[in-house]
């Protein structure tokens, strides 16, 4: 379970929110709405540990995550609204690295094989800076199929995908959660995933 107390977050002078609370069980979705500004990129950030909150407490299984330190951020799986690929190597060179970063042991077979359920068969080779704007996107959205992470942290998944693309995504967050993992993610976008109730959080703009 992830806890969250009375959280709260800066950006420069400006107060973006505080006293945030929320608790996200195994199998539970959480989307975090919010105006351009109201914070919820920096939430997502501030729960992968990349900005420390001004205060407050986020708690993995019971234990504060600054104590927790690897044990928590190797459980989450963060892609932020840049797809964080490079365009000179392929899908799959990007793919194999970005796994072997998060210490996962990813064979060519299965790379090519969560490749190919995103749309990209016959373009797994092909340097990233040929494909669309959706083909990098997918590719980068790989990662959701091989990361083994519990907690799915996702800035604006949606972006730059089509129709078909993003009942995958919906059909992706549905096995996730049925395998008892987490999803926490922003969007502009209609998504909708069956069988489950979606919890909302909304932010206000300071």
């Amino acid at each position: 379970m992830l806890e969250v107390s009375n959280l709260a977050c800066s950006r420069g002078d400006h107060r973006l929110f505080s006293g945030l609370g929320f608790a996200l069980s195994p199998g539970q979705i959480m989307q975090v709405q919010g105006e351009n500004g109201s914070g919820k990129t920096s939430l997502l950030r501030t729960l992968c540990g990349f900005i420390q909150p001004d205060e407050g407490r986020i708690a993995w299984e019971g234990a504060d995550v600054s104590d927790l330190a690897e044990a928590y951020y190797s459980r989450v799986l963060y892609l932020g609204h840049l797809n964080a690929i490079k365009d000179e190597l392929s899908a799959l060179e990007n793919l194999k690295i970005s796994a072997a970063l998060s210490g996962v042991e990813l064979g060519e077979s299965a790379a090519i094989a969560a490749l190919r359920r995103m749309g990209l068969k016959g373009r797994e080779r092909l340097p990233v800076k040929v494909l669309s704007q959706g083909q990098r996107r997918r590719a980068a959205l790989a990662r959701l199929l091989v990361s083994g992470a519990a907690l799915w942290i996702l800035d604006e998944p949606l972006a730059a995908l089509d129709v078909n693309a993003v009942a995958l995504i919906e059909e992706l967050f549905g096995e996730h959660l049925a395998r008892q993992g987490m999803v926490i993610f922003t969007t502009h976008q209609p998504l909708l995933v069956s069988g489950t109730e979606m919890i909302s959080l909304s932010l206000s703009a300071p």
